[in-house]
């Protein structure tokens, strides 16, 4: 962190700020519409299409980032973030939503939606020394998660605490999102604050050679890493959060307040593994850390459903969790590094919707999976495997292929 400047710095505090507010509205989106008398069946393609739209913002906004500057493509996504949350606070009519929600950037998840983490990672790659790069992007990984956790906690309590000084249910809401729409401003305002060292290189700009979506000779590179990171997150698609706590309390009865518990837990311990893995990174190299971590953690994944009882499901799932995220920071610093300085927005934008586009598949197959009783515990085998699968192609694919501070290190 020492050797980022002030723009580093910003994008930091941009990064706190968006995370907070998707937090902020993940809580009290579907409360606050189903407030507004929209029927769920509506609701659930409002959503959809939140997804979909922000995806394709940020596809477009990624790929002309760096032909376009990158400060002014943030700007624009920070204007969308804005503009959805006050569309969504002024309008109960279902079709000025569906269209904000589409055009707009709103994170029904709390995760990380729309361009900004992919524009922001390529900046960070330019102003971040070469052997700070990993562990600058497992710090901006951990204050995001913090962030998301801190405005889920503030959305709720905001409603509950305007409810109880006697404000309508639906007005508690709506100063929620208001809220959020305010982030976007200050968002907005805080981009307008960075400099042109945000920016690719003068001299590597425009680079010679055709360009499809925004990338050059990086194409065949950024094309590769997209398959296998589409595989890899259709592999964890089997096993988000989600089902993960449905086989809990099917296989072993576990309570509501036992699952926030362990998944509590996991997603600290997921926090800490993500810092760790700058300094393994340091000293065996990104591709390295990312597959001799992460068949582990696969491996480990595989074997809870075989524990016979719910402590050791839990201490195995521990465990997991304890190396399962050194593998997110050491992915983004090597497609930073292996591709060229003005292809970075739009290498993270790609490789960014490969693993949406992945991870939106097995959902839907897993859910079948849990239907049928003698396959309660398949999506583990599933996801294990299928994870497996993507570390073994990926050391074959790329192992040769290493960071400039690697090979000059070596």
């Amino acid at each position: 962190m020492s050797g980022l400047d002030r723009d580093g710095r910003l994008l930091f505090l941009t990064r706190c700020l968006r995370l907070f507010g998707y937090g902020l509205i993940s809580v009290i989106l579907v409360l606050y519409l189903v407030q507004l008398g929209l029927p769920t069946s509506r609701i659930g393609l409002l959503l959809t299409l939140t997804l979909v739209g922000d995806t394709a913002v940020s596809l477009w906004i990624t790929t002309s980032a760096d032909r376009l500057g990158r400060r002014r493509m943030l700007i624009l996504g920070a204007l969308l973030l804005a503009m959805a949350g006050l569309v969504f606070g002024l309008t109960r009519n279902y079709w000025l939503l569906l269209a904000a929600a589409t055009a707009g950037v709103i994170s029904p998840s709390g995760n990380e939606v729309g361009p900004f983490v992919s524009v922001e990672q390529a900046i960070l790659a330019q102003l971040a020394p070469g052997r700070d790069r990993t562990a600058v992007f497992a710090w901006y990984n951990l204050v995001g998660s913090i962030a998301t956790a801190t405005g889920a906690l503030a959305g709720g309590g905001a409603v509950s605490l305007l409810e109880r000084l006697g404000w309508p249910a639906v007005e508690s809401f709506r100063a929620v999102i208001y809220g959020y729409a305010a982030l976007g401003l200050v968002l907005a305002l805080v981009f307008l604050c960075l400099t042109g060292k945000v920016e690719p290189p003068p001299g590597e700009r425009g680079a010679a050679g055709p360009v499809l979506l925004g990338l050059h000779k990086s194409r065949t590179v950024v094309f590769k890493l997209s398959s296998l990171f589409a595989l890899d997150a259709f592999g964890g698609g089997f096993v988000v959060q989600s089902i993960a706590a449905y086989w809990f309390h099917a296989r072993f009865g576990a309570s509501p307040a036992t699952l926030g518990a362990i998944f509590f837990g996991a997603n600290v311990l997921a926090g800490v593994s993500a810092l760790a893995a700058a300094a393994l990174a340091r000293r065996i190299g990104l591709i390295r850390t990312m597959v001799f971590t992460h068949i582990p953690s696969n491996v480990l994944l595989i074997l809870v459903p075989l524990m016979p009882s719910l402590g050791l499901a839990i201490a195995v799932l521990l465990l997991r969790f304890s190396i399962s995220q050194m593998d997110v920071p050491t992915r983004q610093s090597y497609t930073m590094a292996v591709v060229e300085p003005d292809e970075r927005s739009a290498a993270a934008g790609i490789t960014g919707v490969a693993r949406t586009a992945g991870a939106a598949i097995s959902p839907s197959l897993a859910g079948m999976l849990l239907a049928a009783p003698a396959l309660l515990s398949a999506p583990f085998f599933f996801a294990g495997g299928v994870k497996i699968a993507y570390d073994v192609l990926l050391y074959r694919n790329f192992r040769r292929l290493q960071p400039a501070e690697e090979v000059m290190g070596s």
